[in-house]
């Protein structure tokens, strides 16, 4: 009995007891229906399909992700393949379902149940050649699911390659008609093949497409608090980040993460996916909500196609905390499969072994972060102080070594610490985290930083480069590493850096800040302007960006604006004593000297209850042109080790002194140029 081309049945079944529906496409065996993702689906109705025919690489990419997109699809296809066979409980050794034909695809070799009850074995793999000429003359059934084929032959073709042949006449006509169809097959495996090797030399000869070379973009929402526990906030933005962080890990030449700064904002936000995914310019959105209860969590995550919001995959975990790291590791590579990024043997090694944690250790390191990324003098110390928790849980713990360390490079150069007793715990805690976890661009980065603020330059450069080119997409290294070169005066790659960071991570707004203040260094002052209005638009109680503003606006001339901006930056930071002395800096150009030398004096007597940075101060009286004040301060600040001493080759405050052998010989000694 011939049977049925499958697009015009409902279900296939194969087997023993499993079945494939057609329509909705789920795999069944028995009354339970299998876990099977959307591709390995598709491959395995695609070589059900082709029953007993080898399946090629070139037609699952045709059918399953189209020819006119660039993936690596090598290890995708093997990966759902294995999938598949874990579906079946099929050995690929002994194979009963899926064979493997070295070199040249797949086969699926198990007979096909027709709805009659029916075994109907595939065809011997000699007939291939006959079935596949024959696919070109099927038409595709109206009610084939948009993008399938059902590639096999109607009736009527079936059974006259099939027939058993009764007079030498109907053999005459077998053989006739199979030497044509293998005459056809060969002359269009012909054209074909000289089809690709014209178009292959054509795609060598001139530039790739666009599309060959955009990668794809992934965007991870900030997960919604489910626990009804507003103090569970920083649980749900700690994932968030944690998330990012993960699939950021993935395959770098394939996919970008948008970074965490950038997606903050739509927290809450009643914008569809389609919206958000076109602002963002991404191509795919991670959604997730996270219940938490006692040391339990249940998370939630959807994996979104944005420009037509189509719900791509699905899952929820209920586990303990503990074994939080482990979801993570679950879901990157579950994203990675369904969106098509391969990943190479180290990250399936990472992901198939995730490190365990102690759920107090993860718990405090969850709070670090929360707090540091709000970038206060307050929230700075309380994040040294969760990191702190963190690892005293969990000694091994390389991450929150690197939280730790940048909390103090933080506050140093911020001013709330002083460099001694700052500048030791982060260069000790980034080492510690690079002794744990050699590969960690954040270890490095970090490091980079803390050898940046001790001025050892050599170190730094060569830490900050070792960042990116284990992750080239980690924003804080460019943006780190842009501040290194400024410092040395090289202020096109110092430019160029910042404004990668800035494109990694375009709503951040400490790295659109700093974009200015490459401008300020390299005396650009109406693009430094320019950027550090847009940074206050972002946030207009973000501290920094007045105070880079205010500057800008000293530079340019503009002297009353950058009073008024720069006591907003002071009065923002909580009368931060480095911001207050930008503040006396503007009243000193201004005329106003003895308004900045109250101000000074007043930060001298602070100075005996709090750390102040005596570069502040030098700034002072270098803007009020009292040179012996002026080196007086500065070489306290060089005792001091203070963060800022780092700026003084191009700090334009003191320009007027650079002739100066004193000012000449501190520059020596810091080791700059």
């Amino acid at each position: 009995m011939t049977s049925q081309p499958f697009g015009l049945q409902h279900s296939i079944r194969f087997g023993e007891d499993f079945e494939l529906d057609l329509r909705p496409r789920r795999l069944r065996r028995g009354s339970h229906v299998l876990k099977l993702e959307r591709i390995p689906l598709e491959i395995l109705i695609l070589l059900l399909e082709h029953r007993g025919e080898i399946v090629n690489r070139d037609e699952i990419v045709a059918r399953v992700w189209g020819n006119d997109v660039f993936l690596d699809t090598d290890n995708s296809i093997r990966g759902a393949i294995r999938k598949v066979r874990r579906a079946l409980k099929d050995d690929p050794e002994t194979p009963r379902f899926i064979q493997t034909v070295t070199g040249r695809g797949y086969r699926f070799i198990a007979p096909i149940i027709s709805p009659e009850g029916e075994h109907t074995e595939p065809p011997k793999p000699e007939a291939a050649v006959v079935s596949t000429v024959t696919q070109s003359f099927v038409s595709e059934p109206d009610s084939w699911p948009q993008g399938g084929s059902p590639g096999l032959m109607d009736q009527e073709q079936e059974r006259t390659a099939g027939q058993v042949p009764g007079t030498e006449t109907t053999r005459g006509q077998v053989h006739r008609r199979l030497r044509t169809w293998i005459f056809v097959g060969l002359g269009s495996l012909a054209v074909v093949s000289i089809l690709s090797l014209l178009a292959f030399w054509g795609w060598r000869g001139s530039p790739a497409p666009t599309v060959f070379q955009r990668k794809t973009v992934l965007a991870v929402l900030p997960f919604d608090n489910l626990s009804r526990d507003p103090d569970q906030e920083f649980f749900s933005e700690g994932l968030t980040e944690e998330m990012i962080a993960q699939l950021g890990k993935l395959n770098r030449d394939r996919l970008k993460v948008v970074a965490r700064s950038s997606v903050a904002k739509y927290k809450g936000s009643k914008l569809t996916a389609k919206e958000i995914g076109r602002e963002l310019n991404a191509d795919y959105l991670v959604q997730g909500s996270v219940r938490r209860s006692s040391d339990r969590v249940r998370i939630t995550i959807q994996l979104i196609l944005a420009r037509d919001q189509t719900d791509v995959w699905t899952e929820s975990y209920d586990r303990e905390l503990k074994d939080v790291l482990a979801v993570q590791d679950s879901v990157g590579r579950s994203i990675a499969s369904e969106i098509h990024i391969a990943l190479n043997e180290e990250q399936e090694k990472r992901l198939a072994a995730p490190r365990q944690i102690s759920p107090e250790a993860y718990e405090a390191y969850l709070k670090g972060r929360y707090y540091w990324n709000k970038r206060t003098g307050e929230s700075m110390q309380k994040a040294e102080q969760y990191f702190e928790q963190a690892i005293d849980n969990d000694p091994t713990y390389a991450a929150a070594y690197s939280g730790l360390a940048d909390c103090n490079s933080g506050l140093t150069w911020h001013g709330f610490k002083s460099p001694a007793e700052a500048l030791p715990k982060a260069y000790a805690a980034a080492r510690k985290a690079l002794e744990i976890n050699p590969e960690s661009a954040e270890a490095h980065a970090s490091l980079g930083l803390a050898m940046t603020h001790s001025w050892d330059w050599t170190g730094a450069e060569a830490e900050f480069r070792r960042a990116l080119q284990l992750d080239p997409q980690y924003a804080n290294a460019h943006h780190w590493y842009g501040d290194y070169l400024s410092i040395r005066g090289r202020h096109g790659e110092a430019l160029a850096e910042a404004k990668h960071a800035l494109e990694l991570d375009p709503l951040n707004l400490m790295i659109s800040t700093w974009v200015g203040l490459r401008y300020y260094m390299a005396r650009d002052y109406s693009r430094a302007i320019d950027q550090n209005r847009n940074s206050v638009e972002l946030d207009p109680n973000f501290a920094a960006a007045h105070l880079m503003l205010g500057q800008d606006y000293l530079g340019a001339g503009l002297h009353s604006e950058a009073v008024n901006e720069l006591k907003k930056a002071a009065n923002l930071s909580g009368d931060n004593p480095l911001y207050t002395a930008q503040v006396a800096v503007a009243l000193a150009v201004e005329g106003r000297s003895g308004d900045a030398f109250r101000i000074a004096h007043d930060l001298e007597a602070i100075s005996r209850k709090r750390y102040v940075s005596p570069y502040g101060l030098a700034q002072i009286y270098a803007a009020s042109n009292k040179k012996e004040d002026t080196f007086k301060w500065l070489q306290a600040a060089y005792d001091d080790h203070a963060a800022w001493m780092g700026y003084l080759a191009v700090d334009p405050v003191f320009d007027r002194y650079r002739s100066d052998e004193r000012f000449k010989d501190l520059l020596r000694r810091v080791g700059l140029p």
